[in-house]
């Protein structure tokens, strides 16, 4: 935020408390960006191992390590970067519960130009409060989150519409199957 405050002149953001999210944004982040959140100690060396094997440049970073690269580290791709972010992600996984990792997750997250945090976002492209997102736009927000500079939620693109149903389809199935159990309750323990 401070890289962009700096280029821009100013940045968009409101922290709010989880409590003060609607439960679907969260559960539509965690399917857009990490489905396995609750179920691994913040590197999901499956993800991982399947990029490296596809020989793709494709993400597989957690919710924990944007975090951690997020709020503690600096912009841009680097392996010292990476290196450091694998070194930090476990200890914040450590230190705080996932509820809280999602909860800065959400507060954090870019999305749009010069947008941050969810509540920022959902007045900004919606003009209501994070805590009175619909699923569809819960889901549309989760869906711009990996090219947030390019994507409109509040004007979506069929192919944006198409994530967005994935998303939410994906954030019922994590409901359903107990995925979201460590970030919905205040202290969940990390499901295995």
């Amino acid at each position: 935020m401070w890289q962009e405050a700096r280029r821009l002149g100013r940045v968009e953001q409101v922290w709010v408390p989880m409590e003060a999210i609607a439960p679907v944004m969260a559960r539509a982040a965690v399917a857009a960006e990490d489905a396995d959140f609750c179920n691994h100690w913040g590197l999901d060396l499956r993800a991982i191992r399947a990029a490296i094997d596809a020989g793709s440049t494709r993400g597989a970073s957690t919710i924990s390590q944007q975090v951690v690269k997020n709020v503690y580290l600096w912009h841009g791709r680097s392996w010292a970067r990476k290196a450091i972010e694998a070194a930090l992600t476990p200890a914040l996984e450590a230190l705080w519960t996932k509820r809280r990792i999602l909860e800065v997750y959400l507060n954090v997250a870019e999305f749009g130009e010069g947008i941050f945090g969810v509540e920022a976002a959902a007045q900004h492209w919606f003009g209501v409060s994070a805590a009175d997102l619909t699923d569809v736009q819960a889901a549309r927000l989760a869906a711009i989150l990996p090219a947030p500079k390019s994507r409109d939620p509040a004007h979506p693109t069929e192919a944006l519409r198409a994530r967005a149903r994935a998303i939410l389809d994906g954030a019922a199935t994590i409901a359903a199957d107990g995925r979201a159990a460590c970030f919905e309750t205040p202290s969940a323990p990390l499901v295995r």
